[in-house]
């Protein structure tokens, strides 16, 4: 590592020498006011505005503190409907653990796109263990970019779908904060602080927020099913004189995060969900996930010349957590709790046993401590360079050293039911269920080429992943790790992916732009085992005809090969090994449109619309045999699970100084939970549903803020997963009401 690092240097401090040559645009920008600080300071956006958006030549979308602010979610599911391209599937109906995919790839456990905090890979180790357990608390971050096609070549390692980074707070340009608290049913509770402020040489931010709840799930025998979350971020910033010849900044940024939850895999039948589908069996009482979260982050900003700026990142996250929770029930032979709920006429022994109804003998229950740490380090360095006027080029060069892992050290333990109690009759040795440690080492590069000449713009460019990727297994009856058992395995990838974008403005209100790029995603640590990797080509338009502003996308994805996982969400075994799935074809419509209705009255009232609607056509194109619990038995022609094909999001919000009343829709398509074609059996549906949502907020002044808002208005009872075991409701009706002061 200690080599690359000095080849890093020495390749940032030539290109500082080579970026001291002043150009004719230097001396343009010389002669005007000096720029102001947040002009100088590169942000954590990649995006930074809608503006930005449009001129990509690729497909974005920004989600601005405002689109945030809207209905006040804390869940990042519900924020994400609003953008095309996104399907996912909830799980807990908090937003937990998300399960998102951009442009049809695999949504479990977000594990096959790209999630990034201030351009920082977040997951808690995305190439060797990428199933993102972690995931940042949306209601403290500021705004979400999505970046999807050629559009995201410059962010890896998995550029298939897109990428997502989410930008937490920013530290402020003068002395100003917030504090808000809200209450609502299930004894729901939000809280949020914040203050900063900004001088001629440092800044600092810091913000503190808690999300909790009771639940809305009802155990046999009554518990919490909740949560309880906190959040603390820091960030100090110092820098030169913002009209230093050499400007220069250097900011830290540390975050802590700890969760409880009383979260479970185990869901429901289908007869019980038709009966309650807010109920929760007594054999899940003992379930709960303990997590702990830390994040490390250095930035430094150099600018050599007024044309070019270099930045680098060092970066640290350690994520550990364990999730306690039921597994299987054995009382002759052990059968999964997935098995058990999907065919109880099969297994009504397990299923009484689960019911709580009756005492059982000891050691019938397995509950799995799965019990993770995970550390995710590396630096990385972006430097920019630009010039021309009439011909304007930008240059962007990139990289990345990466490490990371995950240390799996599990045991079960055994549990009887006795007087409708959860009761451990056996304490197991720590490490008897798993001992492994899987790691990554990763060199990323990339490099970006950008050109516009009269409303033409073009960006070749070119991605580089060398991956190693190392399991070590102790075995499970080696706890001290000795190495009496060791079993050890290596993969290694070493892959090019180039990508070109194009987007030619016709006018200021009518632009054309597409582009072609090599999808990629990391294989497993299994010797000999590929990457995914696929050809993507997109095209669309962006159009603002008299105040109707919108975008429409078609993309067409083609998987050479598709990767499945072995995930235990997933209904697998959880070994997260990864296995071929074949060719595969991924193609669709993305749309956007904003109007609004009040535009033409000039008056200070509004009231505009937005719509977005994705179409996702997703089928494998050949066969294979699979034991993970949504493939099975997949034929060529089949579409894949968990991808809805229509889907669609309508808000409209009615505001003026003083109020804002904002409605939004949000339908989805009924969606397979088996790979299959044709009408969807019951027993593998998950059914359509329209959730509508609401919200007000009252300024009562320009510091006081009283709001309310209300999720899934009408209580439909929807379903949105059978995974990981059995079927899951979506949230009911929910209500809080709050107040913000700022200042």
């Amino acid at each position: 590592m200690n080599k690359i690092l000095t080849i890093a240097g020495a390749a940032l401090l030539s290109f500082s020498g080579f970026a001291q040559v002043e150009t004719e645009n230097d001396t343009i920008k010389k002669n005007k006011e000096p720029e102001s600080l947040n002009e100088i300071i590169l942000s954590s956006n990649i995006l930074g505005s809608k503006f930005e958006v449009k001129n990509r030549t690729g497909s974005a979308y920004y989600l601005s503190p405002q689109d945030l602010q809207q209905f006040g979610y804390t869940d990042v599911n519900k924020v994400l409907r609003a953008v095309p391209g996104v399907n996912l599937f909830e799980e807990d109906g908090f937003g937990l653990r998300p399960n998102i995919s951009l442009r049809g790839t695999s949504p479990e456990r977000s594990s096959k796109i790209t999630l990034m905090e201030d351009g920082v890979l977040i997951a808690p180790a995305p190439y060797s263990a990428p199933a993102a357990y972690y995931f940042p608390t949306v209601g403290r971050i500021e705004a979400i970019e999505v970046l999807k096609g050629s559009s995201q070549i410059q962010y890896g390692p998995y550029t298939t779908g897109g990428a997502i980074n989410l930008v937490s707070k920013s530290i402020p340009t003068d002395f100003s904060g917030n504090a808000q608290f809200s209450y609502g049913n299930y004894n729901g509770r939000n809280t949020e602080a914040t203050i900063g402020d900004s001088q001629d040489n440092f800044g600092f931010v810091t913000q503190y927020y808690n999300y909790n709840s009771d639940g809305f799930k009802s155990l046999d025998n009554g518990g919490n099913t909740g949560f309880d979350k906190n959040d603390y971020l820091g960030k100090f910033r110092v820098n030169t004189n913002r009209d230093a010849k050499v400007f220069q900044s250097l900011q830290f940024k540390l975050q802590y995060s700890e969760e409880i939850s009383n979260e479970t895999y185990l869901g429901l039948t289908q007869e019980d969900y038709d009966a309650n589908p807010y109920r929760r069996y007594i054999a899940s009482a003992a379930d709960r996930m303990d997590t702990e979260h830390w994040q490390f982050q250095v930035d430094h900003l150099i600018k050599p010349a007024q044309n070019v700026t270099i930045r680098t990142t060092a970066y640290k996250n350690n994520y550990s957590r364990n999730w306690y929770k039921l597994d299987d029930v054995n009382l002759t032979e052990r059968v999964s709790i997935s098995n058990v709920l999907a065919r109880p006429n099969e297994f009504i022994d397990e299923y009484n046993a689960i019911l709580g109804n009756s005492n059982t003998a000891d050691d019938v229950f397995g509950v799995i401590a799965n019990n993770r740490a995970y550390e995710s380090k590396g630096i990385q360095t972006v430097a920019n360079i630009n010039f021309g006027n009439n011909l304007y080029q930008d240059v962007e060069v990139g990289l990345r050293y990466h490490e990371d892992e995950e240390d799996r050290f599990q045991w079960k333990d055994k549990y009887a039911i006795q007087n409708r109690e959860m009761i451990r009759t056996t304490v197991a040795i720590k490490g008897s269920d798993a001992n492994r440690i899987a790691s990554a080492e990763a060199i990323a590069a990339h490099a970006l080429y950008k050109i516009t000449f009269n409303g033409l713009t073009l960006t070749p460019g070119l991605r580089y992943e060398n991956i190693t990727l190392t399991r070590k297994d102790y075995g499970i009856n080696d706890s001290n790790r000795t190495g009496i058992e060791l079993a050890t395995r290596e993969n290694k990838v070493d892959v090019w992916i180039p990508g070109i974008g194009a987007n030619y403005k016709f006018s200021n209100d009518f632009s054309l732009f597409g582009g072609v790029h090599k999808g990629f995603a990391p294989p497993s640590n299994t010797v000999g085992s590929k990457p995914e990797e696929s050809i993507n080509i997109e095209l669309g338009t962006r159009f603002d005809y008299n105040g109707l502003r919108g975008e429409l996308v078609g993309y067409y994805n083609d998987y050479d090969n598709l990767l499945g996982s072995d995930l235990a969400a997933s209904g697998g075994t959880g070994t997260l090994d990864q296995f071929n799935a074949g060719q595969a074809l991924v193609k669709g419509v993305e749309l956007l449109l904003n109007y609004d209705l009040l535009k033409a009255s000039e008056g200070k009232l509004k009231l505009p619309i937005t719509l977005s609607y994705t179409l996702t056509d997703a089928r494998f194109q050949s066969d294979f045999s699979s034991t993970d619990g949504i493939f099975g038995e997949v034929a060529d022609g089949d579409q894949i699970p968990y991808i809805a094909k229509n889907q669609f999001n309508i808000t409209a919000a009615l505001e003026n100084s003083i109020f804002n009343f904002s409605l939004s829709g949000r339908y989805t398509d009924a969606l397979r939970t088996q790979a299959g074609t044709g009408s969807i059996p019951k027993e593998f549906e998950i059914g359509s549903s329209f959730i509508v949502d609401f919200s007000a907020k009252y300024f009562y002044s320009e510091r006081i803020t009283v709001f309310t808002n209300i999720n899934n208005v009408f209580d439909s009872a929807y379903e949105v997963a059978r995974l990981p075991a059995g079927l899951r409701p979506g949230a009911p009706f929910m209500i809080n009401a709050g107040i913000g002061y700022s200042f």
